[in-house]
């Protein structure tokens, strides 16, 4: 999934099979981070202040875990299964920091279909160097009905320092 396609089109229930895969890759910016920090009211210094973090486990600032499982929500809403997919639940585990100008690779795969058109899908979110930094479970209800639509235009958020 790139953020220049125009169109989102999904997978409904009866197309996914066991062991499909999709991706959806993002990069980490000083205004996303300082974004979901705004949105999410999680303004631990280890994310926003680059002193406090300097004398972290880390030694740096970070990203939010939650940023790194909200690619996880936005992969399944835009790709697999796409529009219409209704989020049920979700396991995480972090396993490394997630630092500015990461770029991460969400891989899904279907594990599982099951009754209700429930999907069960791994989680695997790489950064560029090909480390994993998170893994989980979703469980899903896939949509039914095939749909192909315009990708919202979302409005230019400037953040004044």
């Amino acid at each position: 999934m790139s953020d220049t396609l125009d169109t989102l089109e999904n997978i409904t229930y009866d197309e996914l099979q066991e062991g499909d895969s999709a991706t959806y890759v993002k990069t980490l910016t000083e205004d996303e981070l300082v974004l979901f920090a705004a949105v999410s009211g999680d303004v631990n210094p280890v994310h926003l202040d680059s002193e406090f973090a300097a004398d972290s486990m880390f030694e740096e600032r970070i990203a939010h875990g939650m940023w790194s499982g909200s690619l996880i929500s936005a992969a399944l809403a835009t790709v697999m299964p796409g529009p219409g997919t209704i989020y049920l639940e979700q396991s995480l585990a972090f396993k490394r920091p997630v630092k500015l100008d990461d770029t991460l690779t969400v891989t899904l795969t279907v594990l599982a279909k099951e009754r209700k058109n429930r999907v069960t899908l791994s989680c695997d979110v790489r950064n560029q160097n090909d480390e994993r930094v998170v893994t989980g479970e979703a469980k899903v209800i896939a949509p039914t009905q095939k749909m192909s639509l315009s990708k919202p235009q979302l409005p230019k958020i400037t953040i004044a320092h």
